[in-house]
């Protein structure tokens, strides 16, 4: 189907007792039917098919719409997608930094500052100790 271009709401019926349209008016006079009553049957025809471009063009409107929303939530999916991949590659490129690097990320505790001095047995008594001797 075509698209209406025009809004039809913003139509107005033509004046058919002008003389523009004194040869449509002749067409349908007849000894039935007189002047007056082809310029009506003429506006009723007018407006008849102006309130079907009328329809027609609410139709479009609310196809654009659901093109329009259509697109959008397509949009937005392709742009959470590329966001959850962009995630997923840092997060990924995260584990492996700290898995090459463990000691870089080891936690560090919360304990303080130690006070005292450490004590720290002199090389010959660990020895002494490795060999099993009192």
């Amino acid at each position: 189907m075509p698209r209406i271009r025009n809004d039809p709401n913003f139509n107005t019926c033509p004046d058919y007792a002008s003389a523009n349209f004194a040869n449509t008016r002749a067409q349908l006079i007849n000894e039935n039917v007189n002047e007056e009553q082809a310029i009506q049957l003429l506006r009723n025809i007018w407006l008849a098919n102006n309130e079907a471009d009328k329809a027609l063009w609410q139709q479009q409107l609310a196809d654009d719409r659901e093109q329009q929303d259509h697109a959008q939530r397509l949009e937005e999916d392709e742009q959470q997608r590329v966001d959850q991949e962009r995630a997923d590659e840092e997060e990924a490129t995260r584990k492996e930094e700290r898995k090459k690097n463990k000691h870089k990320y080891t936690p560090i505790l919360a304990t303080g500052i130690p006070d005292d001095p450490s004590i720290t047995p002199c090389s010959y008594a660990l020895r002494k100790l490795d060999k099993g001797h009192k």
